[in-house]
């Protein structure tokens, strides 16, 4: 079964991470059947604009920790002494995978509902424009341990001091919050949400391709070079949290109690990863 789904509908390419029974977490496969679908939109010349979504509960639950924390043959986590570069090679072409909707020549709408949380927020803040709905959430919570968002797109977004604001906590926000911060665009609503995208598609749909094009590589030019030169220093460093001694910690934690209740602990910062025990 297809992990991204693919559809034309008119002028729209309606695009949507198809993982529901996970939350849409990130695999292997996923980032790459996204850049996909992307790249068959933005090749069709009677696809205007691009609608980024996720089936079921969720926009995206972030990297599949079931797979990747727990289980000890995975490709982000390596025994020691690790090899940063094959590290890097991995997660800088998930990156740029997700990096294929800001780079697309068609504009990308990202609808969000439920979570978008830690890579899922990556995704997500790739999108040109991003709507939530009131009560979804949005958070990079292994910042906290583990992690280091390769896109980052949240300084692009917010700007340093907010950006660190939600860095230094990792913790989650609804859309509310996310839109008054500035993260995104607008939050509306959970029951207007799917309406509201659709109208702000229909709108965008009736401009020629041709000027959407031109104004979005006109916008991105501003601010690409800089966007590339922090994602190669994000990418390096979230190999290097997960391989840090807390990193490593909170694997073995994983490993040892299952990662819900390894992530609840980093979450509410009741476990001293340093020391590898439970706050006294």
């Amino acid at each position: 079964m297809s992990k991204v789904l693919y559809e034309k509908d008119g002028r729209i390419g309606r695009i949507t991470l198809n993982r529901p029974e996970v939350m849409n977490a990130i695999d292997d496969d996923l980032p790459h059947e996204l850049a996909a679908a992307v790249a068959e939109a933005d090749h069709n010349r009677d696809i205007h604009v691009m609608v980024l979504s996720g089936a079921g509960k969720a926009f995206c639950a972030g990297y599949d920790l079931a797979h990747y924390a727990e289980d000890p043959d995975n490709r982000i986590t390596q025994d020691m002494p690790w090899d940063p570069m094959q590290d890097f090679q991995f997660m800088w072409a998930n990156t740029q995978a997700f990096m294929s909707l800001f780079r697309a020549m068609k504009p990308v709408i990202c609808k969000v509902h439920g979570h978008s949380v830690a890579g899922g927020s990556d995704i997500a803040l790739c999108a040109d424009l991003t709507v939530m709905g009131d009560t979804a959430q949005i958070g990079y919570m292994p910042t906290r341990v583990w992690g280091c968002p390769t896109t980052a797109m949240w300084v692009h977004r917010l700007g340093p001091e907010k950006a660190k604001r939600m860095m230094f906590t990792g913790d989650k926000i609804s859309g509310v919050e996310a839109a008054e911060m500035g993260l995104v665009l607008k939050s509306v609503p959970d029951d207007q949400l799917d309406a509201e995208v659709e109208a702000l598609a229909a709108r965008m749909a009736s401009v020629p391709v041709n000027q959407l094009a031109m104004q979005k590589m006109v916008i991105n030019a501003a601010v690409e070079e800089k966007i590339n030169q922090t994602q190669r220093l994000a990418t390096v460093f979230d190999g290097i949290t997960r391989h840090s001694p807390e990193g490593i910690n909170f694997k073995a934690r994983v490993e040892q109690v299952g990662w819900k209740q390894a992530v609840q602990e980093r979450d509410t910062g009741t476990f001293d990863w340093t020391r590898n025990k439970p706050f006294d």
